[in-house]
């Protein structure tokens, strides 16, 4: 018997955001859509908030092998998103290694709008298969905050980088003016490949080449609401200890450091550095065409959930911009 209802038009895994800016001077959402696997979920707010928030989550808190989630998010002028998780995105094992479960997402920023990424970690089970591509195209005046790490794997059951394979590949694409005139630049191509797969005996297995490291991550800043944040993490590097380095100030300068020891900001550094130090945690930070680009890898989740949400919540611009549900991933 054939079904009376029409054909449906969507996907397994297909979901859509548009975010837009109300007339009251509030962003909120004009569609929001998913479909199995994927599930997105935006709680009721007061109308104050500075952002629109949204969950993205899948069905049973994770993935299973062969799934696929495809997410096209939309932040019109002048609006500003925000988007985190409730907790691990599980990607579970495969049966065999061409078996892959992937995940895409591409995300249109327009003039003055924003898009805050903050999720918790990729979790990838022993024996997973799991592709990630996330392509942001930004407005000339379009921010963009996005966090992307992944972890070790289920360390109570003894998993340590087991999977099978792990790709994700981040794009940060200027969009041209609209008008024919300009075309889109790309800005910033940041691809990961952790392969677990067999290799030549005189090679590091993927675990050993980890280093000791329980999670790796990256943080892309672009765009003029969080140019300080991107200023902060570039100067913050910049002050690191060096082993073997001269310190070149002047007698004057050295005096006027020694004197602001005692600061808020100094007091505060010097306890990040020794919970850096404590936690063997390894971090970088440089400006690549206009972006911030920040590198981190911890020994453990919630080392790396600390110095990541301290460095955030230090500088205050997230806080300030999104609001601080924007930051419950990273507390």
């Amino acid at each position: 018997m054939d079904s009376p209802f029409p054909k449906s038009s969507s996907a397994p895994g297909e979901g859509r955001i548009l975010a837009r800016l109300l007339p009251n001077g509030v962003s909120g959402l004009s569609a929001i859509t998913y479909q199995y696997p994927l599930k997105l979920i935006a709680p009721s707010r007061p109308s104050e908030t500075k952002s629109v928030l949204v969950f993205l989550l899948s069905y049973g808190g994770g993935l299973v092998a062969g799934d696929t989630m495809d997410l096209k998010v939309n932040v019109e002028a002048g609006a500003k998103l925000s988007v985190v998780t409730q907790g691990h995105t599980k990607i579970f094992k495969s049966a065999t290694p061409d078996i892959v479960t992937r995940q895409s997402m591409h995300v249109h920023v327009a003039s003055g709008a924003a898009l805050c990424l903050l999720p918790d970690p990729v979790q990838p089970f022993e024996g997973s298969v799991y592709e990630q591509t996330q392509v942001f195209k930004l407005a000339k005046d379009a921010t963009l905050c996005l966090l992307d790490w992944v972890t070790q794997g289920r360390t109570a059951r003894g998993e340590d980088w087991s999977f099978v394979r792990w790709v994700g590949r981040n794009e940060v694409w200027a969009t041209g003016d609209g008008s024919g005139a300009g075309t889109d630049r790309l800005l910033v191509r940041d691809a990961v490949i952790l392969d677990g797969g067999p290799r030549h005996p005189q090679l590091n297995s993927l675990r050993e080449s980890m280093h000791a490291m329980g999670v790796v991550g990256t943080l892309l800043l672009r765009g003029p609401l969080v140019k300080s944040l991107g200023e902060f993490f570039v100067s913050e590097f910049a002050a690191l200890p060096r082993l073997g380095s001269r310190d070149f100030r002047s007698d004057e300068a050295k005096a006027k450091a020694e004197s602001d020891a005692s600061s808020p900001l100094e007091r505060w550094r010097a306890g990040r550095l020794e919970m850096e130090k404590e936690s063997k945690l390894l971090w970088s930070a440089a400006s690549v065409r206009g972006c911030v680009v920040v590198k981190f890898g911890a020994p453990a989740v919630e080392a790396g959930r600390q110095w990541i949400g301290s460095m955030l919540a230090q500088e205050g611009s997230i806080s300030e911009i999104f609001g601080d549900y924007a930051l419950l991933c990273v507390k």
